[in-house]
C-alpha cells in the first residue's frame, strides 16, 4: 500500500507557493500529517559560451544569504518552460541563445515539496539589446555579479562547495551528462 491522503487544507498561499497540511496514511497503514509545499514550475539554465565556458550569477538569497552562486533560473509563470528559460536568461545575464536543449526535469526537494524544475542547455549567446532592463531585474534579485567560468571549473566549484545551491548542482550534472563530461 502507498501513501493516502484522508483530507488536504491549504494552510497559506501567495503567487509562488502553497502549503498543505494533509492528514495521511503511511504506506503501513499508520494514520499521520505531512506538510507539502507546492512550488510553481522553474527553469534552470546552463548558458555556454563559444568557449565553453558557463554563466553564473552571484546572488543574494533572504533564505541563505549573500553569496549564493547558481546558473539563472526562476518561475515559469505560467509560461511553457522554454519560453520561461529565454525570459530568464535575458532578465538575469543580458544574454540571448540561439540554440535551447531541454535536458531533462528535476523535482526538487519531494520529501517536502512538489517544485518541478525544467532544466535547458542554452548556446551559442549574444547580448541582449536592453541592458537596462537586465540591470534592473538584476537589481531586483538581489544578483550581485555575472561571470563565466570553464565548464570544468563549474563541476570543480561544486566539489569544493563554492556551489551549494541544490537546483544549480542538479542543473550542472544534467548538463554534464548531455555533454559527456561528467567524471
Amino acid at each position: 500500500m502507498g501513501w493516502q491522503t484522508v483530507s488536504s487544507r491549504v494552510v497559506h498561499e501567495n503567487a509562488w507557493i502553497t502549503v498543505r497540511q494533509d492528514d495521511v496514511l503511511a504506506p503501513d497503514g499508520r494514520p499521520g500529517q505531512y506538510g507539502v509545499v507546492e512550488v510553481r514550475p522553474s527553469v534552470f539554465v546552463v548558458a555556454l559560451t563559444d568557449d565553453d565556458e558557463v554563466v553564473l550569477v552571484t546572488t543574494d538569497r533572504y533564505t541563505t544569504g549573500p553569496g549564493s552562486v547558481e546558473v539563472p533560473a526562476g518561475g515559469t509563470d505560467g509560461q511553457e518552460p522554454l519560453v520561461a528559460a529565454q525570459r530568464e536568461l535575458a532578465e538575469e545575464v543580458g544574454l540571448v541563445a540561439r540554440d535551447w536543449t531541454p535536458v531533462g526535469t528535476v523535482d526538487a526537494l519531494n520529501g517536502v515539496a512538489r517544485a518541478v524544475e525544467h532544466v535547458f542547455v542554452a548556446r551559442r549567446l549574444s547580448p541582449v539589446a536592453d541592458a537596462d532592463a537586465t540591470g534592473r531585474e538584476q537589481a531586483a534579485e538581489g544578483i550581485t555579479a555575472v561571470r563565466t567560468v570553464p565548464f570544468a571549473d563549474a563541476l570543480a566549484m561544486v566539489r569544493s562547495g563554492e556551489i551549494r545551491d541544490g537546483e544549480t548542482v542538479a542543473a550542472l550534472a544534467l548538463a554534464a551528462l548531455h555533454l559527456g563530461r561528467l567524471v
